[in-house]
């Protein structure tokens, strides 16, 4: 399997956090910026610790920065190595930038002969990868979203409007507006809509030097906000998953769907 397929199925399959789950993230050097031009750069892995390069990068398809005034923005220098992707970004403009790896794909069950036969890939290249006599086929979409947040000046709200599919981040407080001992609301939509229930976990980086997680667990209410106090200043993993029937491709049953992003809270 390709590293680009590996990749794609870890941000896809991500799950509540467990003890010693592998974590997906993104994480820019730093956040908040203020300068005629200033770059930042961007690592991206898959690892056993935050916010530590141990297990596999993050491979770099799939990346979309969205600039202060809602267009595209391109990065610089990027590069795969062993254990990490990394690549720059210059703020030319002045406001937020949203950065995001963004993944879909499918998995399918299928039966051949009597043998249960499992695929995995990109949904342009089902057809031609399940064999035409399969029985029992079913299918599941994935949409894996793995993003962060750089400012350059004052925060503005052009670049983090909804693209309306899977689950999304909706600052009530502004993601470069964090600081120690403040209260912080974040609203979780999917497919647009603010959405109940869905369990939220917050980790600290820097979990290679503790003996636990540590993590806070909260949960989206009626209009899909949760409100959290970081006590520390640090890189927070912030990371919800959920599953529907509300496939957008016509052979699959079910969608699962992944959200992952690296806050950064300031002292104060």
């Amino acid at each position: 399997m390709t590293r680009f397929l590996l990749s794609m199925l870890m941000v896809a399959l991500v799950l509540p956090s467990t003890t010693f789950a592998h974590k997906v993230w993104l994480r820019p050097s730093q956040t908040v910026f203020s300068g005629n031009d200033p770059w930042v750069t961007f690592d991206a892995a898959v690892s056993n610790d935050l916010f530590y390069f141990n297990h596999f990068p993050l491979q770099l398809n799939g990346l979309q920065i969205t600039a202060p005034d809602g267009s595209n923005a391109e990065a610089q220098n990027s590069s795969v190595g062993k254990y990490r992707s990394v690549f720059d970004l210059s703020l030319a403009q002045q406001g937020t930038y949203r950065v995001a790896i963004v993944n879909r794909g499918v998995f399918a069950g299928y039966e051949v002969n009597g043998q249960r036969k499992r695929w995995r890939g990109k949904p342009e290249d089902m057809a031609s990868s399940i064999p035409e006599d399969a029985s029992n086929v079913k299918v599941t979409e994935s949409i894996g979203r793995v993003e962060t947040f750089v400012t350059n000046g004052a925060p503005s709200s052009e670049a983090l409007k909804p693209t309306g599919e899977g689950v999304e981040l909706i600052p009530v407080t502004h993601p470069n507006d964090l600081y120690s001992g403040e209260k912080a609301t974040f609203r979780f939509v999917v497919n647009g809509k603010p959405t109940e229930g869905l369990e939220i976990t917050i980790i600290q980086g820097g979990t290679r030097y503790r003996n636990s997680q540590e993590e806070t667990h909260v949960t989206t209410d009626a209009n899909g906000e949760v409100s959290v106090t970081m006590s520390e200043p640090g890189m927070y993993w912030v990371e919800t998953s959920t599953a529907d029937e509300n496939a957008s491709i016509p052979e699959a049953q079910s969608r699962r769907l992944s959200y992952t992003a690296t806050l950064e809270v300031l002292p104060q």
